[in-house]
């Protein structure tokens, strides 16, 4: 009785491996609930400030702070950014293709049973039996998928610190583009209150017949056009806010009334230490986009050795036990299949082929970024000759205005003298502004061939590997 009920012990394993089988949670997406939770986003969260502590090294402390800089608004974006969501996702199911890549194939197991209906009396007319098929991986094969898929999960983890670089630069540009408007919206508020008077006195020459009519005329239709550029300038500031909110991945009323410093987006480093070679150096050693594709190129070494590792058959243990007619039979198989028909040709060929592409692809991303340091680094250095040539015209222009208001002092000239000169240096100051925007958007492109900063300090190092959100605090 005790070997009938071998046979059944197989139905026991069975059941306790299921037990053990994971189960479906379904988790809806309702699209009202996910636009609450994301307009509900704002700087004051507590998540956010512990994050910021633990990248910062230092308590912050009140919070947010008096000023938000480009380090802070940057880390910002890392906690809240929807892009780097979406890249941690990636990289997530990269790493549960190591947990495919590592499984061992499972035993087959068969569970037969016969009934002799001319069995002789007191034979048992049941034949039972079970019989497991076992599969031995040859050539290295698990090991191969193993490093296959190492590759691609690495490959995914340089993506993000790639997307990070992303979001950062466009936390920069906003912030470039913010100053800008906000520098330009106050010199034209200037420029408006000079032109403003001056409308003001040629009217009263005109009304005393001093001067003519079309010289009031051009006058105001200056006039209305600095009142333009003004309204102007007042769009593209508030529109580079909603970009900035946008780009941290926070509604644009979570920065309404937030004090942000632009004083990194001022400074302009000299070239003197940017040299082709450091620049390219730095570039194919730190950019998270090449070190990708070079994982990427590895990944498909490793899937060619596995298709090779392929050629060689595996091996089958067929183990068998037959309870027939009170008899115990014992068996053992051994099965393979046979490379006769192909060696696995094919995917060989595919696996070669597709190594080939991620070598064209790497070299091509190579020659591109290459191709981008040359001219970025030279479009920045046109742009710093110009913010050199323009500060030269406002210093010259401020030694004129300076002049001519020691003139008007001493009753040497008049005050349209004195009011033209001073539209005359708030134009050079609007040029000097322009030049400076030029060559903090040329800064930028280069940092963004570099994927690190410009100058000496190091680049920004934080936790984005893993979502620094809680659940509750998601999407």
């Amino acid at each position: 009785m005790k070997n009938h009920f071998v046979p059944f012990a197989g139905f026991f394993l069975l059941a306790a491996a299921l037990a053990g089988c994971a189960s479906f949670q379904s988790h809806p997406i309702v699209p009202a609930d996910t636009a609450a939770a994301f307009e509900a986003r704002t700087l004051h969260s507590a998540g956010l400030k512990q994050f910021l502590e633990r990248n910062l090294g230092r308590e912050a402390i009140p919070w947010p702070s008096g000023s938000l800089n480009l380090e802070t608004l940057t880390l910002a974006a890392f906690y809240y950014s929807p892009d780097l969501d979406v890249e941690r996702a990636k990289w997530g199911v990269a790493e549960a293709g190591m947990i495919t890549a590592g499984a061992r194939p499972n035993p087959n197991l068969g569970i037969s049973a016969k009934h002799n209906n001319d069995a002789p009396n007191g034979v048992s007319p049941w034949t039972l039996g079970w019989n497991l098929d076992i599969t031995i991986e040859t050539a290295g094969k698990r090991g191969y998928r193993l490093e296959h898929a190492q590759h691609l999960s690495e490959a995914a983890r340089f993506n993000i610190a790639s997307v990070a670089w992303q979001v950062r630069s466009r936390v920069r540009a906003n912030l470039v583009e913010l100053y800008g408007a906000r520098e330009s919206e106050a010199l034209l508020g200037q420029e408006e209150a000079v032109q403003k008077h001056l409308v003001g006195l040629l009217e009263r020459r005109l009304a005393l017949g001093d001067i003519s009519l079309p010289i009031v005329t051009q006058a105001h239709i200056a006039l209305e056009q600095t009142r333009l550029a003004l309204r102007d300038a007042q769009m593209r500031s508030s529109e580079a806010l909603a970009r900035l909110a946008a780009a941290i991945g926070l509604p644009a009323s979570a920065l309404e009334g937030v004090s942000l410093s632009l004083e990194d987006v001022t400074r302009i480093p000299a070239d003197a230490n940017l040299t082709s070679s450091d620049v390219r150096r730095q570039a194919l050693l730190n950019r998270a986009d090449i070190l990708a594709a070079l994982a990427e190129y590895e990944a498909s070494q490793s899937a060619l050795r596995t298709e090779i590792a392929k050629q060689y058959p595996d091996i089958g243990l067929g183990p068998g036990y037959l309870w027939d007619a009170g008899q115990v039979k014992w068996s053992l198989g051994l099965s393979l299949v046979p490379p006769i028909l192909n060696r696995n040709e094919g995917p060989i060929a595919e696996t070669e082929a597709r190594r080939k592409q991620a070598a064209a692809t790497f070299i091509a991303l190579q020659a591109k970024v290459i191709g981008e340091i040359d001219l970025a680094l030279r479009s920045y250095r046109a742009a710093l000759e110009k913010t050199t040539a323009a500060e030269t015209v406002l210093a010259s222009q401020k030694r004129y205005q300076q002049s001519v208001g020691a003139q008007f002092n001493a009753g040497e000239a008049d005050r349209l003298s004195l009011l033209s000169a001073r539209l005359e240096l708030s134009a050079a100051e609007l040029a000097r502004l322009q030049a400076v925007m030029t060559a903090q958007q040329a800064l930028g492109r280069l940092e963004d061939a570099m994927q690190r900063p410009a100058a000496s300090e190091p680049p920004l190092s934080a936790m984005i590997e893993k979502t620094p959100r809680t659940e509750e605090n998601k999407p």
